[in-house]
């Protein structure tokens, strides 16, 4: 079995949060949204082709980051996709929007304004998210 390997755009993109057996948990380099993405670890492209154990880990996982970001940020919708038409690999968005964001009401994909993140504000999340989601 090869090992798996992150696909290169999301690395690129993003800070990898956590990573455990089963999982990385990244964060999309562009603060203006709390934006994070859940890769599962598998060779799987959707969603509903991962087993029982694996769609329950998932949504455990999603479920636990979506209460982190609504607490954490005054946000007026979750937005939670799969979607993967650039991005082959599996994984889940999961973004905190504001009616006052740079994008709203439309989509972030592919949107060009952009804030990255100073490397402090991403350690700080590490260190909330390790409790918190305990991956």
């Amino acid at each position: 079995m090869t090992p798996f390997k992150l696909d290169e755009r999301l690395n690129n993109d993003s800070f990898i949060l956590s990573e455990s057996e089963q999982f990385y948990l990244l964060l999309m380099n562009n603060a203006l949204v709390p934006w994070f993405i859940l890769v599962p670890k598998t060779d799987k492209t959707e969603l509903y082709e991962l087993d029982h154990l694996q769609q329950r880990q998932v949504m455990s996982l999603i479920n636990r980051l979506s209460d982190f970001i609504r607490q954490e940020y005054p946000i007026d919708k979750l937005n939670i996709a799969s979607i993967g038409n650039i991005v082959n690999q599996l994984h889940i968005h999961i973004i905190g929007r504001y009616k006052t964001d740079a994008y709203w009401p439309g989509v972030v994909w592919g949107a060009e304004q952009k804030k990255q993140y100073k490397q402090k504000n991403v350690n700080n999340l590490k260190m909330k998210l390790k409790s918190i989601l305990e991956i």
